[in-house]
Parts: C-alpha cells; structure tokens; sequence
C-alpha cells in the first residue's frame, strides 16, 4: 500500500472514532461503560497513528 493510501486510511479512521466518541460525549447514542472506555482507547491509538503516519509522509516530502 502506498503511503498516500496509509495516510489517507489512517485520518479517516482517526476523525470516525473521534465523531463517535462525541456523539456519545453528547448523548447522540449511548454504550456501556466498558464499550465507551474501549472507543476511546481506539480513538487515542488512531490518533497517534495518524500522527506517525502524517510524521512519515512530511519527512518523506522534505
């Protein structure tokens, strides 16, 4: 997979778990404690990714 693709798949994942886990934060839907524990813990590791991810693709431009 290119890194264009890996970028892209990376921030799309990482901006889905961060709408989801606002919805829940404003009462849109509701989950069980440990369901909501877990899609934060998912949204913290995504947003990380992408953030090695972006890392990777701006040292790989310069």
């Amino acid at each position: 997979m290119t890194l264009n693709w890996r970028l892209f798949i990376t921030t799309v994942t990482a901006l889905l778990f961060v709408i989801l886990v606002f919805m829940n934060f404003l009462g849109y839907w509701a989950a069980n404690p440990a369901i909501q524990i877990l899609f934060f813990c998912i949204m913290v590791v995504a947003i990380f990714n992408a953030g090695t991810e972006t890392s990777k693709h701006m040292k790989n431009r310069g």
